[in-house]
């Protein structure tokens, strides 16, 4: 971090107001690799009462216009700070509904999904894993006959991300010395999670119990690291920070609109850097570590059941603004997203986590919108690929904005 990338009173006061909320609620601090005395200063503080968080953050709204900042970093605070505000009024105990939150947090609105679209993924997946039973069955015997052995998650999860890695470094280039480190950890309520340590180093934790089918490895690895979260963090860390000094950019808190991009930025990763050919391209590598899959069956299973993931954000709705019990959202889980009871529990705890339950969001609106803008102008919304499916040069470079850009709802 330069020297003076915090001197902004301003920004100063955002990133204490960020690390005080961290004090009431653990997991809000995504990351952190500022200036260790404000680190320190808090800690040494007693925890302010979240209604004073709350009048702290609408305070420095109102100072926003008249500060010196330009108006891209007006724009990314405010955005920020109206969701650090709704966040610490909901922890006051000011009720707040959910749909309300959700739109104060990621300034996007929300609805359920289509069960037509869903049910035309059904019928797709019916006649990519075709035999007797019911589909749901046929598609957890799938992910049974595609399981990576728990000896070699980590060592396979590895081999597909040293492959994007070298993807990414050639496109978009990558700071000198960054590193991922991987480790596998027992029953935490997500799938993966990057932990940015700042200094371009990343520690992406898998959860050992989900998320282990062959089909995800990509997904997670493009997610997690490259061109994803990690990615993102070290390029933001050379460009905006070492390089613009826009202290800002050294905390990144959740349920705001900066985490509703960087998860939509993660989740179009894969097909951002190898468009429509990412099966058979898993496949070769995992074959060298004795691991066999068709890919091609396996990515067009994996595109189908990503056409079904908003049904997590329905079963959010359902819990938090249409009065049903975790054992409705469940049997709503089951049923469309074609998961065994103990993995819909799984999905169900997440979304009644006090901190995680907006979070879904992220994913998948984050995802539409990213998906909506790397398609550029086309009336028709199609993604402008290359040549045999390879992202075309409109992609690549809208990408790299994001990773560049602070940019926020709606991108610009």
């Amino acid at each position: 971090m330069t020297a003076d990338a915090a001197d902004d009173p301003i920004v100063r006061d955002y990133l204490l107001l960020g690390l005080r909320m961290g004090r009431h609620i653990d997991g809000y601090v995504d990351c952190w690799f500022g200036d260790p005395d404000l680190a320190r200063r808090v800690d040494a503080e007693p925890p302010r009462p979240p209604a004073e968080l709350a009048g702290q953050a609408a305070r420095l709204l109102a100072r926003l216009p008249d500060g010196p900042l330009d108006e891209r970093r007006r724009r990314f605070l405010a955005g920020q700070l109206t969701a650090l505000e709704c966040a610490a009024r909901r922890l006051a105990g000011e009720p707040i509904a959910f749909l309300a939150e959700v739109a104060a947090y990621f300034q996007v609105e929300v609805a359920l999904g289509d069960p037509d679209e869903y049910a035309a993924a059904h019928d797709a997946l019916d006649e990519l894993l075709p035999g007797p039973g019911p589909l749901r069955a046929r598609v957890e015997e799938f992910r049974r006959r595609n399981a990576v052995p728990p000896p070699l998650l980590r060592r396979a999860m590895g081999a597909v991300s040293a492959e994007l890695r070298s993807v990414v470094a050639s496109r978009y280039g990558l700071p000198a010395g960054e590193h991922v480190e991987y480790e596998v950890v027992q029953d935490p309520p997500w799938n993966a999670f990057n932990r940015y340590r700042g200094r371009f180093r990343s520690t992406v934790s898998l959860n050992a119990l989900a998320g282990r089918d062959l089909g995800a490895l990509p997904l997670v690895a493009a997610h997690e690291c490259y061109p994803g979260h990690h990615t993102e963090h070290c390029v933001k860390e050379a460009v905006l920070v070492d390089g613009q000094g826009q202290g800002e950019h050294v905390l990144s808190l959740v349920n705001t609109p900066q985490g509703l991009l960087a998860e939509g930025l993660a989740e179009t990763a894969l097909d951002a850097v190898l468009g429509r050919a990412w099966g058979p391209w898993t496949a070769e590598i995992l074959g060298e570590l004795g691991l066999r899959v068709d890919g091609e069956r396996m990515q067009h299973v994996m595109t189908q059941m990503r056409r079904l993931f908003p049904a997590r954000q329905d079963a959010a709705i359902l819990l938090h603004d249409r009065g049903a019990d975790a054992d409705e959202a469940v049997a709503y889980l089951r049923r469309w997203l074609l998961i065994e009871d103990g993995r819909a529990r799984h999905m169900v705890r997440f979304l009644l986590d006090p901190l995680w339950r907006a979070y879904v969001t992220t994913y998948i609106e984050g995802a539409r919108l990213v998906s909506a803008w790397l398609a550029g102008d086309r009336a028709d919304g199609a993604r402008a690929d290359g040549p045999e499916g390879e992202p075309g040069a409109g992609v690549t470079e809208r990408f790299g904005r994001l990773l560049r850009e602070p940019l926020l709802p709606p991108t610009r």
